[in-house]
């Protein structure tokens, strides 16, 4: 059974899982793209109505985070005024030693709840295609590939789900 804990991003525990998840992708960060870039996430982007970080928990103990936050439209987006509320999935990541359990699927499912109950009616995320596991969980729970949303120097692949209640 997996449970979730909301907490700030500064939380010591989330800032350790932030920066194992970070680590990790540094050295499986493929050199032909350059070096991988840290970006800590913005505590005021992760707090209620605006976003949540979460933090998840299996019956070994700690497994995995993830963060969903709201994109607002920019002037000019095509979805701009078609009532289109958008919330972007950041820093989803599972333990190595948790992975295999469907804990990825079960955490992207609570980002996808939470960011339904704060009005979003779709969702995006970027990944990396060396990502090739999170690239299939993505594929598999109903996102599809769309271009670019943001200048992210870490990501080549981005993607895009509808929110239907």
């Amino acid at each position: 059974m997996v449970s979730f804990a909301d907490v700030a991003v500064t939380d010591a525990t989330a800032h350790r899982m932030l920066a194992d998840y970070f680590a990790e992708r540094a050295s499986t960060f493929p050199a032909t793209q350059g070096a991988y870039r840290t970006t800590f996430p913005d505590p005021g982007q992760f707090v209620a109505p605006a976003g949540v970080f979460l933090l998840a928990y299996d019956e070994d103990g700690e497994a995995g985070c993830g963060g969903v936050r709201e994109l607002r439209l920019r002037p000019g987006d095509a979805e701009e005024g078609d009532g289109v509320v958008r919330y972007e999935i950041k820093h989803l990541w599972v333990s190595p030693t948790h992975r295999g359990r469907g804990l990825g699927r079960a955490i992207l499912s609570e980002l996808e709840h939470r960011a339904r109950g704060f009005g979003a009616t779709e969702v995006v995320l970027d990944t990396n295609a060396s990502l090739e596991a999170a690239g299939s969980l993505y594929r598999s729970h109903g996102y599809e590939d769309i271009q670019p949303y943001n200048d992210n120097p870490n990501a080549t692949d981005w993607f895009r789900k509808a929110l239907t209640d």
